[in-house]
């Protein structure tokens, strides 16, 4: 994974303004991410919990797709960076999930760290004036276009969901559990 050259928040501010917080609630659940699937071997990325497919590579790999299309595609009307670029989402809807057992750690680790780098200095950028309020190059079918402060909100969710995901997966892979990281934890 990269490190980026600024400071990257642990959690939001106690009492801090709308971008900040939310920017802050991101990275919150971007490091207790990287903390539920770091370190492992190419097995202990490829458990599943009972019937389920999702593995923790495949959540490293959706989550970089998810990063590039929200930050870079959506909201600053980016092509598609590679790998995405060169997948057909019709004929293979999933790719990013199944495709993952493909990947070495190595490549899975770097793929996400390389996509939250980039998406961090898209918000930089989009963020000097602190107005979440921006509009996004990305217009839905029904013609709305969502402002940044919507697309947070949506990463946040995402985000959320998934760590819930990687709880469970990561418990079975080799007992680590708990709601944070430890103190002093930093994945880049």
């Amino acid at each position: 994974m990269t490190q980026d050259t600024e400071a990257v928040p642990l959690e939001p501010p106690v009492a801090g303004g709308e971008a900040e917080t939310l920017v802050g609630s991101l990275e919150r659940q971007r490091r207790t991410f990287a903390w539920k699937t770091e370190g492992l071997d190419a097995a202990g990325l490829s458990a599943r919990v009972g019937s389920s497919a999702v593995t923790l590579g495949g959540l490293l790999k959706h989550l970089a797709l998810v990063e590039d299309h929200y930050l870079s595609v959506r909201l600053l009307g980016n092509a598609p960076a590679p790998p995405w670029d060169a997948v057909d989402r019709d004929a293979t809807p999933d790719w990013e999930w199944s495709s993952a057992a493909g990947n070495t750690p190595g490549q899975l680790y770097a793929l996400w760290g390389e996509a939250v780098a980039r998406s961090r200095a898209h918000l930089r950028e989009v963020l000097a004036d602190g107005d979440a309020g921006r509009i996004a190059a990305f217009t839905s079918r029904a013609g709305h276009s969502p402002n940044v402060r919507r697309m947070l909100v949506d990463l946040i969710e995402e985000y959320a969901r998934h760590v819930g995901h990687a709880d469970l997966l990561r418990e079975s892979v080799d007992g680590r559990v708990g709601e944070d990281p430890p103190e002093g934890f930093r994945p880049w």
